[in-house]
């Protein structure tokens, strides 16, 4: 089937060339032909050209053009086309002087003015040349430019997915992270037999079915973002009875606010991992303000230099989520004082799901 459409192309474009150089000989005739009343002479004058003119235009458009000047060889380029022009000076010659022997019977005077002249009969020659080699360079250009394209869009599509696949690794490595925290918090209220376990087993069946069914959308509403760290809050809680002070304030102004999941919740666990218990009790305040065009995330929880400085492996993921979700849309910024810790971000939650 294959190999059919290949010579069926080969054929169509057998004819159409045909097709060219016989418009070009009626072209020639016509043109060698003013100020003559001998058409016939004229016509074998101009079938005389054909070889020379279909031999230089070939050259040119299959040689010269793409072997010299489209791989930006000039030198042997310009070269190469004053041998064919050379050349085809000579042939050029050789037909006057066919046209004066076998047309004119060696009378000068008999002559076409046109043909007797080496100037005007290279001119129609390269004409056809040079309008034929302008469409050939312009179809390379053409060709070059799809090639080019289509190299761009692989490499976006290559660019996409490795995008793709370093964000599903970087959820997989939060999901055991948040999970390990949430689990030992779980163990130690069963080991205690606690009253508040059967409540902390809700809480915790609220977060797996925000990990199993929500995490792996490109997009969430910012409340569900929201209740997914309040539901992580109450477990901290649990744990940490009245050593833990959490003030958490929030100023939605639309319902509408989407953001990536899991984006806000590991400053949250680098918070309840990192923070430090002074004057007996760890102080977390969080703040959240948020609309169409800007979201604002602020984190602060106590801190002395004596603990641990870690980011720790949310941190850290988050930040490379950052950079992929949101180039050029987000503003970090984590600061280290004598007594609090600080986190502060900043973006614009207008992200493409196609995107996400």
């Amino acid at each position: 089937m294959l190999k059919k459409e290949f010579i069926l192309k080969k054929i169509g474009q057998g004819l159409l060339h045909v097709l060219f150089w016989c418009a070009v000989l009626l072209f020639y005739t016509y043109f060698f032909g003013v100020g003559s009343n001998n058409f016939n002479d004229t016509l074998i004058f101009s079938l005389f050209l054909m070889p020379i003119t279909i031999a230089t235009t070939y050259v040119s458009i299959y040689k010269l053009i793409p072997d010299y000047l489209i791989t930006k060889r000039y030198w042997l380029f310009v070269l190469y086309s004053l041998y064919t022009l050379i050349i085809s000076a000579y042939l050029v010659m050789v037909s006057i002087f066919f046209s004066l022997i076998y047309i004119s019977n060696f009378d000068y005077n008999e002559m076409n003015p046109l043909t007797r002249n080496i100037l005007f009969v290279m001119t129609g020659i390269y004409l056809v040349t040079f309008i034929v080699s302008a469409f050939k360079l312009m179809k390379l250009n053409i060709e070059a430019s799809k090639k080019t394209k289509n190299l761009e869009t692989k490499i976006l599509e290559t660019q996409l997915k490795l995008k793709e696949q370093e964000l599903k690794y970087l959820k997989m490595q939060i999901h055991p992270h948040f999970l390990f925290n949430t689990l030992n918090t779980m163990y130690g209220f069963a080991l205690k037999k606690a009253d508040e376990t059967p409540e902390m087993i809700l809480k915790l069946s609220n977060l797996l079915d925000y990990l199993l069914y929500q995490v792996d959308k490109p997009l969430v509403s910012l409340n569900d973002e929201i209740n997914h760290i309040e539901d992580y809050i109450s477990l901290e809680q649990m744990r940490f009875n009245d050593t833990l002070n959490v003030q958490f304030s929030k100023n939605i102004r639309s319902e509408t606010i989407e953001i990536a999941p899991m984006l806000l919740i590991p400053f949250v666990e680098n918070s309840f991992k990192h923070g430090k218990i002074k004057n007996g009790s760890l102080n977390i305040a969080i703040s959240i303000e948020a609309n169409t065009d800007n979201m604002t995330f602020i984190i602060k929880n106590s801190y002395t230099k004596a603990s641990s400085s870690g980011d720790g492996i949310g941190l850290e993921n988050i930040k490379k989520r950052l950079e992929l979700l949101y180039p050029n849309q987000h503003q970090l910024n984590i600061n280290l004082h004598e007594n609090d810790f600080v986190v502060s971000l900043t973006l614009n939650p207008k992200l493409k799901r196609d995107d996400a």
